[in-house]
């Protein structure tokens, strides 16, 4: 299934694409989109609907992030865990993932406007594959780690650089941001996808393309990052995990490349959907 969420900021309504990609309103079945409604019990009862049976969306809506940011506990990311990415970066290839976390409530939807963070001189973009918890996970095998997750979704980590990397501290200063988060545009269940390690993925800025990768070039897999967290931490439902980007990025261009106001981001994955986002500047 891909589910979603349509409607202005703030007032979403559950859906589902069907088959012709059309947006079905599934408000008369789940609340929303969110770790209350993503258990693979909830995820079977809808699979058994008939998309023809529900209403369809308004033409043209808004369609927000395929999960609810304010109900979403966590939302951790990975850096550096695509061996490409890591070359053009200068840095060695990690032996273990490097975590940090972004903050739930800089999710937006897939399409909204990124607003240039105040004082920020270096934005920067990355294109990533985010999986979304299913189920509460705590110490699990990686073999058995996929069963835990409800699904898929295309991830900008829009990224400031100075703040990241040269304020000192942690890398979440320059992660957390106001709409540094677009997720979406659907939430593609994990029994969609034949091989999660095999997808394109791909960027581009004012039309030129920035980004081209596939998760085949993933140091740390999706079912590993699942095993490894749940070492560490409980993942609950409907938490976020973002899982780093392939090369291509404004920071490792020579010279760098950065966004600037006006500039449009064009992004997607295979099997998962597209993005675009328009720069804007910073307002109170």
């Amino acid at each position: 299934m891909k589910l979603c969420r349509f409607g202005a900021a703030g007032q979403e309504k559950a859906g589902l694409v069907d088959a012709s990609g059309t947006i079905r309103d599934l408000s008369a079945h789940i609340a929303d989109i969110s770790g209350e409604t993503l258990s693979p019990a909830t995820l079977d009862k809808l699979r058994k609907l008939d998309p023809k049976s529900l209403p369809e969306a308004p033409k043209g809506v808004r369609i927000g992030s395929c999960v609810n940011a304010d109900k979403t506990r966590n939302f951790i990311a990975v850096g550096l865990n695509y061996a490409d990415h890591a070359a053009e970066s200068n840095m060695p290839i990690p032996t273990e993932p490097i975590l940090f976390n972004k903050l739930a409530n800089c999710i937006v939807g897939p399409n909204d406007n990124v607003m240039m963070p105040k004082n920020a001189i270096k934005l920067d973009w990355e294109v990533e594959i985010a999986f979304v918890m299913g189920k509460r996970c705590r110490h699990v095998e990686e073999k058995d780690a996929l069963s835990y997750v409800a699904g898929y979704a295309v991830c900008n980590d829009v990224s400031e650089r100075h703040f990241q990397l040269e304020r000192g501290g942690q890398w979440m200063k320059g992660k957390c941001f106001e709409t540094s988060g677009p997720l979406g545009p659907w939430l593609v269940t994990t029994d969609e996808i034949k091989d999660v390690q095999n997808l394109s993925m791909f960027l581009d800025v004012n039309g030129k393309r920035m980004q081209t990768g596939t998760t085949k070039t993933m140091i740390f897999s999706i079912a590993h990052l699942v095993h490894y967290l749940s070492q560490y931490m409980v993942l609950e439902p409907g938490d976020v995990i973002t899982t780093g980007t392939p090369p291509g990025v404004g920071l490792g261009m020579k010279p760098n490349v950065f966004l600037k106001e006006g500039d449009v981001m064009h992004l997607g994955i295979e099997g998962l959907g597209e993005q675009t986002q328009k720069v804007v500047p910073f307002k109170l």
